[in-house]
């Protein structure tokens, strides 16, 4: 609740939270907010200019646009957050292990991730999928695959910070448990820096997907997906560019939301960010990275 107060005391920050809850809410009630199906055709109303009936008009094969709109919040929006939320919390607990036990699993686990760092994540993203094949599914595991390491490297170097502190160590004298300390004492110094690469992952995701889908590598057709609804709108993007307008406003609005309400929340975790003016999502990164660094070369 307080981080929700202090969210809301900024007004851009309440803003975009309003629109990230907004989209996910119609994503989720698609059925009962769409106008019509986003499937249903109709050729006597091909590219058809809006309406009462067609607030946003119709496609080029008579399809009601709004309504495809709609429905592409869920493989844009809800499943990119879906996968999002699963690359955390795998790379989040791997992150724990390496952190808090050290020794052999750290330098493990600390290889793979420095392999998987050492890729472009788009062009492993495009190479998953052209080895598996398009489709929304592949897509979703490659953002798995592709983003886990990220938290992993962040949430070890968190870790590392508190495993050395004093009541961890009295915790281990009066004999808590590994798991008990963990969840008690670490965790909630772990979850701010857990919540904020979140939240800037989550809107390149949703670039990435809608970039894929609009190359022809995402979700299969007829299904509606903000990024293919671009694809489909190229051949008359100069004589009906409303087709395309549609959709990639809808990206920059929720992508730009998220950013910002990710800065805020950054911000509201550290209220030292706040009073000094400074710091961006791009600080905890690279903060993350040399603190990692520096942990390595001590070692």
């Amino acid at each position: 609740m307080k981080l929700l107060k202090r969210i809301m005391k900024d007004r851009l920050a309440a803003a975009c939270l309003a629109v990230v809850a907004a989209t996910l809410l119609i994503g989720i009630c698609a059925p009962f907010v769409a106008p019509h199906p986003p499937n249903e055709a109709n050729m006597e109303l091909r590219f058809a200019g809006a309406s009462w009936t067609y607030w946003l008009g119709n496609d080029h094969l008579g399809r009601c646009i709004l309504s495809r709109l709609i429905y592409g919040i869920r493989p844009s929006v809800l499943w990119v957050l879906a996968a999002l939320g699963a690359a955390a919390w795998f790379g989040a607990a791997l992150g724990f292990m390496a952190g808090y036990f050290r020794g052999r699993i750290d330098a493990v686990l600390m290889r793979i991730c420095d392999v998987m760092l050492s890729f472009p994540g788009y062009v492993m993203t495009l190479a998953i999928v052209g080895m598996l094949g398009a489709g929304l599914t592949n897509i979703l595991l490659a953002f798995v695959v592709m983003k886990w390491a990220w938290f992993a490297c962040v949430i070890r170097t968190t870790v590392m910070q508190y495993a050395d502190a004093d009541y961890v160590k009295f915790a281990k004298v009066l004999g808590s448990g590994h798991l008990g300390i963990m969840k008690r004492h670490i965790a909630p110094a772990a979850l701010p820096e857990i919540a904020v690469i979140a939240s800037s992952s989550f809107g390149s995701m949703i670039l990435q997907i809608s970039g894929l889908s609009f190359l022809g590598l995402g979700i299969e057709a007829p299904h509606a997906e903000w990024g293919m609804m671009m694809n489909e709108a190229r051949s008359v993007m100069f004589t009906r560019p409303e087709l395309m307008f549609a959709p990639g406003l809808a990206i920059i609005i929720v992508v730009s939301a998220v950013n910002f309400l990710s800065d805020a929340l950054q911000k509201a975790l550290d209220p030292k960010l706040a009073a000094s003016g400074t710091g961006t999502r791009a600080s905890v990164l690279t903060g993350g990275i040399f603190r990692g660094l520096r942990k390595k070369e001590a070692a």
